[in-house]
């Protein structure tokens, strides 16, 4: 993930159609590998992690990929309902669902922390309960 972050940082940023086909290409090839291997979520498989991270840091600044993969990891250990879920789904599919959508809730929380603490959304919050 952090290699991922780091490709972030050095394009600074990504647009999300490469995202998009890069989870379509990874989703094919986790597929396939899965099967060669015999194994269910083959834990060499990281380009999961790779579009995760790069959905949580999709249309922000290069700066603030570090805490989008932070924050992305802490939801991709903690797997909260329905990323568990699916995980449980077939093939490739499985493997990269619960990435992809946890750096989707990783995205939103981003949103509403930067909102709350460094776009006046504190401030507003503040003078709305001030009154």
């Amino acid at each position: 993930s952090m290699a991922a972050c780091l490709i972030w940082i050095a394009f600074g940023g990504l647009p999300l159609w490469v995202i998009a086909a890069v989870a379509v290409i990874g989703t094919i090839a986790a597929d396939k590998y899965e099967d060669t291997v015999k194994r269910e979520d083959p834990p060499e498989v990281v380009i999961d992690e790779v579009v995760g991270c790069w959905t949580a840091c999709w249309g922000f600044e290069p700066t603030y990929a570090i805490v989008g993969l932070f924050i992305f990891r802490i939801i991709d250990i903690t797997k909260p309902f329905p990323i568990r879920e699916m995980e449980r789904l077939p093939g490739g599919m499985g493997i990269m669902a619960d990435d992809v959508f946890g750096g989707v809730i990783a995205n939103l929380l981003l949103r509403g922390l930067t909102w709350t603490f460094f776009k006046g959304g504190m401030e507003t919050i503040l003078g709305f309960v001030g009154r």
